[in-house]
């Protein structure tokens, strides 16, 4: 806010003062605001596709400004470099998933598997965040990727969350008091990562949210305290 404060004061004492000074309409800046939102939204989407393809290493910025019909000085406007861009790609589909599935404390550990549920069938209709994630996890094993960091803290974040989910379903008494919570959800983590790949690979052949249900149930009766009765 400081910064903008300080843009607008040298620009004010620059402009020429009567009524021959440039005059800019509330309308048109905003109008000039949502032209460049709607580039910046371009080129994340378009980088999606290139990192889901390419990786991060091949992808190119000149390629990537290409298909957002820029120059790559035009992309540079909106990003610092290649790693910026990534690092972007991944906050925006991190806020995507947060919301989905952290925005408010699930109920029950059959509550929270049903939203994972719900967010395998969502994914299912992002293909290509599906396909960059996949390419990107394995990149990344190399600790001098600029997304190591990022996948090694979400992995641990999203593992932690669902940790502490089934140790408070023990507490409750929904699950059995020997359960081992990390390694339900480490196993949670690992099953639907692979049932990714697998869809990515194939798409037309698995069913990815209903295996992924499938799976869930299976692991729900397993360390139910009490056997669930199917409502149906």
């Amino acid at each position: 806010m400081a910064q903008d404060t300080g843009r607008t004061g040298r620009a004010e004492r620059t402009a020429p003062k009567g009524p021959k000074g440039p005059k800019t309409s509330k309308g048109s800046a905003r109008g000039t605001y949502a032209v460049g939102d709607a580039r910046r939204q371009k080129i994340l989407d378009t980088a999606v596709e290139h990192f889901a393809q390419w990786g991060f290493n091949a992808s190119s910025l000149a390629r990537i400004a290409a298909d957002c019909g820029i120059t790559q000085g035009g992309l540079l406007h909106h990003f610092r470099g290649k790693e910026d861009l990534l690092l972007s790609v991944l906050a925006q589909s991190e806020q995507h998933d947060v919301e989905r599935l952290f925005s408010a404390p699930a109920e029950s550990v059959a509550a929270h598997f049903a939203t994972v549920v719900e967010l395998a069938a969502d994914n299912e209709r992002r293909p290509g965040i599906v396909r960059m994630f996949n390419t990107l996890v394995g990149e990344s094993g190399n600790p001098e990727h600029p997304a190591h960091a990022y996948f090694t803290q979400r992995y641990a974040r999203v593992l932690g969350y669902t940790v502490e989910l089934l140790e408070a379903g023990v507490v409750r008494g929904e699950l059995r008091p020997d359960t081992d919570c990390e390694a339900v959800g480490r196993e949670t983590l690992a099953v639907m990562d692979g049932l990714q790949i697998q869809w990515v690979l194939a798409p037309g052949s698995v069913d990815m949210p209903a295996r992924l249900r499938g799976f869930l149930d299976r692991l729900l009766r397993d360390i139910s305290a009490a056997p669930r009765v199917d409502p149906a």
